[in-house]
């Protein structure tokens, strides 16, 4: 079973090791499908997920995703500036541009030349069918978007 399937029973491998893990916490489960619903190519921040659930913050989500995210497609629950996941950055890259994710190139001065994602055409608001974003240029409903500048 690779680290992205579940098993016959449908239980998560959460440690991307193919040993069941102890069962689950319901806040890590719930986390997890949010990621699992985010189509390729697009990206929800931590903050959304949490939003999107109505429990927990940034952080929570943040400490699932490092646990158990490997089961996931990890690199679509992201920063909320952008910024690839320090440690894991190429790996992310390569998932980005072969799903055809937004992104906006690093200029000579940044460090590592290391592009951004484009949160405002990568962002992913939840709605049916993947191909809307946060409805224009506001983030979402607590107005925690960002600014970006093509």
């Amino acid at each position: 079973m690779s680290q992205d399937e579940t098993d016959e029973t449908g239980a998560r491998d959460a440690t991307g090791d193919g040993a069941q893990p102890a069962e689950l916490p319901e806040y890590a489960e719930r986390v997890l499908d949010v990621a699992d619903l985010i189509p390729a190519g697009r990206v929800m921040t931590y903050g959304d997920v949490a939003e999107w659930l109505g429990d927990g913050g940034p952080r929570q989500v943040g400490r699932v995703m490092a646990l158990y995210g490997s089961a996931v497609p990890w690199w679509r629950v992201v920063r909320a500036d952008g910024a690839l996941l320090p440690g894991h950055e190429l790996r992310a890259l390569d998932h980005y541009r072969a799903e055809g994710t937004p992104l906006r190139e690093a200029s000579r001065q940044a460090d590592g030349h290391l592009p951004r994602l484009d949160m405002r055409r990568a962002r992913w608001d939840g709605g049916g069918g993947g191909d809307g974003g946060w409805g224009g240029d506001s983030g979402p409903a607590d107005g925690r978007g960002e600014e970006t500048h093509r």
